[in-house]
């Protein structure tokens, strides 16, 4: 039984194939991810099963009675009502049987039913009689649990109770499309359709979508970016390349596996073919004219059946294919990079206006080398304290020191870095004006910008094509300090891959605003976690810190040391140094199981290189998975060798107490 299918759908815009011949089933229950590069035509996909589209050939379409929701990328709400008035919008019937209930209540509790017989024993018979059915209904059709859902809903993408009564024209863009996933959400259709869900949430928010999907009773197929939401959520990945539906019945992990494993074997498919036609084809040159003539002519017949192989194409490996490569001048900058003690962050208000504090005395400081992720919920300031430290702000209190010897490349996610009115040519020579303009092409050409793409104005770019403008500008010259604000915002996945590669072979200091678990996870082994006005330090990348959280004892709130203990405070001072002298075991503790790990570590990957260096016989399956691990090792050792060199530091700085 299926719900939803694409037929030998065809269709294209001018000039651009996106579905030719796809045929897909999509059945109840279905938790299925559509993926590919940018431009391969997800989103039109999923605008075709929405009805937004006719395909051109073949056929598109939701079977049966199954009722869809589909979330669109940008969303378009009406500046009309309120937040609770757009999220009952679907149930307005529910909303007019309540009304005809509620009237109903009121005229038997006035004695005054309608419908009333002629007799005294038939009074209010009539009214009795719809109540009974309206009720039915209403209770039938989820009238009781509608008001409850809808206040879950909210609370699910970060609204609080109170913002139902706001008006929907006083919302942000990125509050407006958290409304319009709670609306789509709370419909419970038979088959959801999410364009990018997690675009607007934070990290909380997208876990709690996460749990929410998980117990969801109906079907869903989702285009997103987000790899470890689709590892969460997603039971099967469809991807969509070369205009076709490929179905893979597994998750997102192996997936990818078996997708470079069925390239791999397409390309020496390919390969073998070609061999075998090269050596035919010289055999008929050779012989065509000679004794062998009917050998060759009978070969050559048999070339003229048969079906070539195309050399495969790795959309994937052309999306990925940007030259992001960040370099420090071989000048790493001082041990201490940043420091800010006591630090309070906000804006200054104007005459008469109080100052808006974020962050509140607070102690951030960053190390040389330090891998640095800042995480929190949507508002909390993140971007604030970014721009507070690297000097675009001023602190409200306390101060910002920069070491010596260091240079700063900042991207900034709303991108303000780029003149809308400048073309991309003239972008690049703001900065390195002694560029000639074919120098300036060839440089482009490494971030897929192409033929008349240099004379492109920055106001018609695309987001991604924006973000790969501003890396290109960030790398123009050395910096051993990058500070990225959303740096993965309108990357596809292979554009993200590539990032995360280039950010684990680069040897300066990094600072990150990221929304991204799975490039946390890759990159950072610190955290600041900014909760209420309060920043936490963490030792790890994301997962680490989700692991820990129930230990908060291994997550102190950064502050600024306490001013020294008066005599009167001697005992008080006794039991904060046995405190310390147990946070100093714990420490060298971790140390010590730091160290054995990154032992285990470098003994298991060079078991694995000595694996690669070997014979594989062809078993390419094998190679492929031997190389992936290898990837995996040598990041988790870099992660784990930062973590080790980082808490020796700080066991260093922690002296064992002297006997009383």
């Amino acid at each position: 039984m299926s719900i939803a299918q694409f037929a030998d759908a065809s269709f294209a815009y001018p000039g651009n194939e996106i579905l030719i011949g796809a045929s897909l089933l999509i059945r109840p229950g279905d938790r299925l991810a559509l993926v590919g590069p940018n431009g391969t035509g997800k989103s039109t996909a999923l605008r075709l099963l929405a009805g937004d589209l006719r395909p051109d050939g073949g056929d598109v379409r939701v079977l049966g009675r199954a009722s869809v929701s589909y979330l669109r990328q940008s969303q378009e709400l009406s500046g009309d009502g309120t937040l609770r008035g757009a999220l009952m919008e679907p149930f307005a019937d529910l909303e007019r049987l309540q009304v005809e209930l509620a009237a109903i209540e009121a005229r038997l509790a006035a004695g005054d039913p309608a419908g009333a017989g002629p007799g005294p024993d038939t009074a209010g018979t009539g009214d009795l009689a719809r109540y009974g059915e309206l009720q039915e209904r209403y209770q039938r059709d989820g009238g009781y649990d509608v008001e409850a859902r809808v206040k879950r809903l909210t609370a699910d993408v970060g609204f609080a109770e109170s913002d139902l009564a706001r008006p929907v024209g006083t919302l942000s863009g990125g509050e407006r499309g958290r409304l319009e996933l709670a609306k789509v959400l709370v419909r419970q259709p038979d088959l959801l359709l999410l364009d990018e869900p997690t675009n607007h949430l934070d990290l909380a928010a997208i876990e709690r979508l996460e749990a929410y999907l998980a117990e969801y009773t109906g079907a869903f197929v989702l285009v997103s970016h987000d790899r470890a939401f689709i590892r969460a959520v997603c039971r099967e990945i469809v991807e969509l390349e070369n205009g076709k539906l490929t179905r893979y019945p597994f998750g997102y992990d192996k997936y990818v596996v078996e997708r470079d494993a069925r390239i791999e074997r397409a390309r020496t498919e390919f390969e073998r073919q070609k061999e075998q036609v090269d050596k035919t084809e010289d055999f008929i040159r050779r012989n065509l004219a000679g004794q062998k003539t009917k050998q060759a002519q009978s070969r050559r017949k048999m070339l003229d059946k048969l079906e070539r192989l195309e050399r495969p194409d790795d959309p994937w490996q052309h999306a990925g294919k940007i030259g992001l490569s960040f370099q420090t001048g071989g000048e790493l900058g001082s041990k201490e990079i940043l420091r800010a003690p006591g630090l309070t962050v906000g804006y200054a208000g104007a005459p008469g206006v109080p100052a808006a504090t974020i962050l509140r005395d607070v102690t951030v400081n960053i190390y040389r080398g330090d891998k640095v992720g800042i995480i929190g919920p949507n508002g909390a300031g993140k971007s604030t304290l970014l721009r507070t430290l690297i000097g675009e702000l001023p602190p409200l209190g306390g101060r910002v020191e920069i070491g010596s010897g260091v240079r700063i490349g900042y991207f900034d996610q709303k991108l303000g870095t780029l003149d809308e009115a400048l073309t991309l040519m003239d972008e690049i020579r703001s900065v390195r004006a002694d560029l000639s303009p074919d120098a300036v092409r060839q440089y482009l050409a490494k971030f897929r910008f192409f033929g008349d793409d240099p004379f492109r104005v920055v106001r018609g770019l695309s987001g991604g094509e924006r973000s790969r403008l501003a890396m290109a500008k960030i790398m123009l010259f050395p910096r051993n300090v990058l500070v990225l604000d959303e740096p993965t915002n309108h990357l596809d996945i292979p554009a993200r891959e590539t990032l995360e590669a280039a950010l684990q072979d680069y040897e300066g200091t990094l600072l990150v605003v990221s929304h991204d678990r799975y490039f946390l996870d890759r990159i950072c082994t610190r955290l600041l976690v900014i909760e209420g006005t309060d920043l936490e330090a963490h030792l790890g990348n994301y997962s680490d810190w989700k692991r820990r959280r129930v230990a908060p004892a291994e997550a102190p709130r950064i502050v600024a040391p306490p001013p020294p203990a008066p005599p009167a405070a001697a005992s008080a001072e006794r039991g904060a140094g046995k405190e310390r002298e147990r946070a100093r075991r714990q420490l060298a503790r971790r140390v010590e199981t730091l160290e054995a790990d990154v032992s285990k570590l470098e003994t298991e990957l060079a078991t694995v290189r000595a694996d690669l260096a070997g014979n594989h016989a062809g078993d390419w399956q094998k190679l492929h998975a031997l190389a992936d691990r290898e990837r995996e090792l040598d990041a988790l050792l870099t992660r784990r060798m930062a973590e080790w060199e980082a808490a020796g530091a700080e066991l260093l700085n922690r002296p064992a107490r002297s006997s009383d």
